[in-house]
């Protein structure tokens, strides 16, 4: 199955990729986010055209775990979505994954790493 996984961020939308039969998680791109309907558009086209069959999304929560007003925009970026999409979204709590992208060596984007880190961290849960 292939998966994509969107760290949607006020600039920039970070994506990363996994095919769960070779089970390793790839940075994927990173979408300007300065327009949002062209980066939905944009994001609408990748997920058609690469053939992705579930998109898991980021949910900023707070410590206490309650949602904010970035949580809200992200709902309503993802409801979008889902209107010219006919494939399962799912939403996964993002926090401390700025944190731990930081922390990561190599030559992608942090944005890529953040939406790396979610991915990895969604793997694991369902794989439980």
């Amino acid at each position: 199955m292939n998966i994509l996984a969107v760290d949607f961020g006020t600039k920039n939308i970070g994506l990363a990729w996994c095919d769960t039969g070779i089970n390793v998680v790839l940075p994927y791109g990173v979408i300007d986010n300065q327009d949002r309907v062209k980066a939905k558009r944009e994001l609408v086209d990748l997920v058609k055209t690469e053939r992705i069959q579930k998109v898991v999304v980021g949910l900023p929560y707070t410590m206490e775990g309650n949602e904010n007003e970035n949580t809200k925009k992200i709902r309503a970026f993802v409801d979008g979505l889902e209107k010219d999409l006919e494939i399962k979204i799912e939403f996964f709590d993002e926090r401390f994954t700025s944190k731990q992208a930081d922390r990561m060596e190599g030559g992608a984007s942090r944005d890529e790493k953040s939406a790396m880190v979610l991915l990895q961290s969604y793997l694991s849960k369902i794989k439980k």
